[in-house]
């Protein structure tokens, strides 16, 4: 995500991030509030490592929709993996 948008903006764009990528990995009716927006947040971070390590530094730079893809990307990946381990679990 852009630096520029500030804390607050990533944590709204993080909680939406995690928000929608609930609802397409169909866990939405177990995640809470506090749950989407760690998940787009942790989510955000690790798709800004994966796009950067693929596409380079200016990915992150085009503005609110790739950042908010990114992050989806991420929350996706992250949502993919706990559902793996939770899984495993039972």
């Amino acid at each position: 995500m852009n630096p520029a948008y500030g804390i607050f903006a990533w944590m709204i764009i993080g909680g939406l991030a995690g928000w929608v990528g609930s609802m397409i990995m169909r866990v939405n009716a177990r995640m809470g509030l506090i749950t989407n927006i760690a998940v787009g947040i942790v989510g955000g971070v690790l798709g800004g490592y994966i796009t950067r390590t693929f596409f380079g530094d200016r990915l992150g730079n085009n503005g609110l929709v790739a950042s908010f893809a990114v992050a989806l990307l991420g929350a996706c990946i992250v949502i993919g993996l706990l559902k793996l381990v939770a899984g495993r679990g039972r």
